[in-house]
């Protein structure tokens, strides 16, 4: 058994993880663990960049980390792309240092998931599609080019709370992802934790044509990659079609 653990803002997608559990068809068990998102992300200021600094603060961080470790975890992922990516490259890492040691575990972010999913698929030029303001969009997409990954465009759908981002439904999130798309990008990237993408993946690949990557799906597979395990699960998406099959 790989026990995969993540650390979680709030409540809005996280449905997303059982359901990825499911489709993983291996030993594989989710444990999800919610942190307190702090005041003013409750609030129509929830996607300001000093909220989301807050949020993805050690201390806001450490509280979760003592019960994924009793749970037995073999590795933790920060499941939030904005409350990583907005402190910059460097800051980022530093936020992983620091909950790899407050865990003793292995550990990453969503958003450094989204860069070795993309070059674990071979894309170099990505096209972005977000639900966040346009300035909080712009943040991710520098973080993104500090890795080495090419944007060649940046749609933003400008919603400030995570709540009202955890009701779309399919037809809003294909939408979004059409909007998005640049025939010179490779794959498109939905970053959000908050939005329910797990679902749609298959529908969204096969209208675009092209390998899409979002961040619940990315967030599991990035905590896959640090407890060394490979699995072959093709409706989770193209990035899960490159891995062996691994037989339960």
């Amino acid at each position: 058994m790989t026990a995969l653990g993540f650390l979680y803002p709030g409540h809005s997608g996280e449905d997303d993880y059982p359901r990825i559990e499911q489709l993983l068809g291996s030993d594989i068990r989710v444990d999800l663990v919610h942190t307190d998102i702090g005041e003013d992300a409750h609030r129509e200021d929830a996607h300001r960049v000093d909220a989301l600094l807050e949020m993805g603060s050690p201390r806001r961080l450490a509280a979760g980390v003592e019960e994924l470790r009793l749970s037995g975890a073999d590795a933790v992922v920060w499941a939030c792309t904005s409350g990583s990516f907005v402190h910059g490259w460097e800051g980022a890492q530093e936020q992983v240092r620091a909950l790899a040691r407050s865990a003793g575990l292995p550990a990453s972010s969503t958003s450094f998931a989204f860069v070795h999913a993309a070059k674990e698929i071979g894309a170099r030029r990505v096209a972005v599609g977000a639900t966040y303001p346009d300035d909080v969009a712009r943040l991710f997409a520098d973080f993104l080019g500090a890795a080495g990954v090419e944007v060649t465009g940046v749609v933003s759908s400008g919603i400030v709370t995570a709540a009202e981002v955890g009701t779309w439904t399919e037809v809003e999130v294909l939408a979004l992802a059409r909007s998005a798309d640049h025939p010179d990008a490779e794959a498109v990237l939905l970053p959000g934790t908050a939005l329910h993408t797990v679902a749609h993946i298959p529908a969204l690949e096969k209208e675009l044509g092209k390998p899409v990557l979002t961040a619940n799906q990315v967030t599991v597979w990035e905590g896959l990659r640090l407890a060394d395990r490979r699995v072959n699960a093709p409706e989770l998406g193209a990035l899960f079609t490159r891995e062996p099959v691994v037989q339960v």
